[in-house]
């Protein structure tokens, strides 16, 4: 009895896998729907560059998509607004009453008037020392920096040449909170602040 033997199988490279492809266009809603679902999630404004990428689409195409969805909010309780070199979703400001009320239940959390004050000449004049925030003031300013440093509106920017102090700016958060692109939209304000020489004689005497 002769016994045959069965040729072995082939050998051969392992097949391709097919390389896992982002379909946004294929998604329901489309790219602005897939932009949607993630200004939805987001805690910051995000670029009109990081969409594109992480959606592995055209910049063009969510240039476009962000600017229908602009105008597809228009008239709801809630707006997309290019803030702090990104996008987020905002409620709109004519029901900030509202939601202060269901968010805070009453209770404001706002900062001091010295705060204010203190954040006003940073923003105006940065960067700036602590030294002349305090010459304009006429009062001692570290204790309310450090509560502008913990709340993110304002961050050390470098320090000056001459005596080595501290500089200090606003920072992206802050922009975001004021609902600005960038610095050149905040108000006419610093024509009323004193002039930068002003501030060296101020805190200059401020030492003697």
């Amino acid at each position: 009895m002769t016994q045959t033997t069965e040729p072995a199988p082939a050998v051969g490279p392992p097949p391709e896998v097919e390389p896992d492809v982002l379909d946004v266009a294929a998604m329901p809603g489309g790219v602005p729907g897939a932009i949607e679902a993630i200004l939805m999630v987001v805690d910051e404004p995000v670029s009109d560059i990081a969409l594109a990428t992480a959606l592995e689409i055209p910049l063009p195409e969510v240039t476009d998509a962000l600017r229908a969805l602009v105008d597809d909010y228009d008239g709801r309780g809630f707006m997309l607004r290019e803030v702090g070199g990104g996008w987020r979703i905002y409620s709109r400001p004519e029901y900030a009453a509202a939601v202060e009320r269901f968010v805070l239940d009453g209770a404001q959390a706002k900062l001091s008037h010295a705060s204010l004050e203190t954040l006003a000449i940073i923003a105006y004049r940065q960067p700036i020392s602590r030294g002349r925030v305090s010459a304009v003031r006429g009062v001692n300013v570290d204790g309310v920096v450090r509560t502008l440093l913990s709340r993110g509106l304002i961050e050390e920017t470098g320090a000056e040449s001459e005596t080595g102090a501290v500089l200090y700016g606003t920072t992206g958060y802050f922009l975001e909170r004021l609902g600005l692109r960038d610095l050149g939209e905040l108000p006419a304000l610093a024509p009323y602040l004193p002039a930068v020489e002003t501030l060296d004689d101020l805190a200059e005497a401020g030492r003697s």
